[in-house]
C-alpha cells in the first residue's frame, strides 16, 4: 500500500515486519493495546545512509520535516540520581533539554545522554530510536504537536526502515506524558 505521507510506495503494517525491527520495538507492536490499532502502526523500507533526518528530507521531501519527529534520549540528574528519558519532537523543532525537559524530570542537570546508554539501554540503533518498545519505566515526553499530528514518520528501532504512526498513538505510549513547548523552533 502507498503511505499516507511521503513518496514511499510500499508502506505494510509493522505486525507483518517484526523480523525487520529491533526486538524491543518488535515487542511493543506485538503487545500493542492503544485505540489506534496496530495495523496502522505502518513500516516503511528505507536506506540506511539517509537515516539523518537532514539528508532523509532532502531526499524524500522538504515536506517531511513536518511530518516526521525525532526521538532523543535524555539523562536528568538530581544528587546522585540520573533518570532517562525519552523526548519525541517534531524534526523542524529542537528539544528543550534545559527548560521543560529538567523541570518535568526535577532534574537539577539535564542533557542528551550519552550515545552508548541511549543505544544500550534501548537496544536500538543510534539514529533509529523510536518511542516504541522503549523500557518500561522510562517517561515518554512527547510534543503536543506531535500528537496534533494526523501521521509522523518516527525511526524503527534500526537506521534502516522508519514507522509511520497516526499522531494521537503517541499519546498512548507507555509512560507518555504530552506536554507543550517540549519542541522549540531551531533559531
Amino acid at each position: 500500500m502507498r503511505a499516507p505521507i511521503g513518496d514511499f510506495d510500499d508502506a505494510r503494517p509493522a505486525p507483518e515486519c517484526l523480523d525487520l525491527l529491533t526486538e524491543p520495538v518488535a515487542a511493543a507492536v506485538r503487545a500493542w493495546q492503544g485505540a489506534v490499532p496496530a495495523e496502522q502502526l505502518l513500516y516503511v523500507d528505507t536506506d540506511p545512509a539517509i537515516a539523518d533526518t537532514a539528508v532523509f528530507v532532502e531526499h524524500h521531501g522538504r515536506r517531511l520535516l513536518d511530518q516526521s519527529a525525532n526521538c532523543v534520549i535524555v539523562a536528568g540528574t538530581r544528587g546522585e540520581v540520573t533518570t532517562l528519558a525519552a523526548c519525541v519532537v517534531r524534526s523542524a523543532t529542537r528539544v528543550d533539554v534545559n527548560g521543560v525537559v529538567r523541570k518535568h524530570l526535577g532534574a537539577r542537570k539535564a542533557r542528551f545522554a550519552p550515545m552508548d546508554t541511549a543505544t544500550g539501554d534501548t537496544g536500538m540503533e543510534y539514529g533509529g530510536i523510536t518511542p516504541l518498545g522503549l523500557p518500561g519505566d522510562w517517561p515518554v515526553l512527547v510534543d503536543a504537536t506531535v500528537v496534533d499530528t494526523d501521521w509522523v514518520l518516527v525511526g524503527s528501532g534500526r537506521r534502516r526502515g522508519k514507522l509511520i504512526v497516526p499522531g494521537k498513538a503517541f499519546a498512548e505510549l507507555p509512560g507518555a506524558v504530552v506536554l507543550e513547548g517540549l519542541g522549540v523552533a531551531v533559531s
